[in-house]
């Protein structure tokens, strides 16, 4: 039975109302039922689906890859060997991101060198990201 109210679900789960109402409005999350009143109502299947999309923007999948995903839990058309396939294509894609992270963090780290910190408005970070 649906009990629950949006608020309950966001305390149950941490995901937040507003980011609730998105996942329906973009069919991420079902429409939920509503009461007599108009108030949303929750199972703990929806709490259940919730926590799976959280747990997968926490790790870094899109919404369009979590979409696939629950499109083979919703059907039931997958197997381990899948899952696993589609894993280590993501793990690989993390993998590029942090590469460009570090090389990111590298190019601020050698502009701050070149910073004499000084009190006048010439500024040498400021200088390289005008330079093409």
């Amino acid at each position: 039975m649906k009990s629950l109210s949006i608020g309950s679900l966001a305390e149950k789960t941490g995901v937040h109302i507003e980011t609730i109402r998105y996942y329906e409005r973009e069919d991420i999350l079902p429409k939920a039922t509503r009461s007599e009143s108009g108030r949303r109502l929750y199972d703990e299947g929806d709490v259940r689906r919730l926590n799976f999309i959280h747990k997968c923007r926490s790790l870094g999948f899109s919404l369009k890859e979590i979409i696939s995903l629950m499109s083979l839990v919703d059907t039931g058309d997958y197997t381990c060997r899948q899952v696993h396939d589609l894993t280590l294509v993501h793990t690989k894609e993390i993998s590029e991101k942090i590469s460009d992270l570090r090389k990111m963090e590298q190019v601020l780290i050698e502009m701050a060198e070149h910073c004499s910190q000084g009190n006048v408005p010439e500024c040498p970070i400021i200088d390289s990201l005008f330079d093409s």
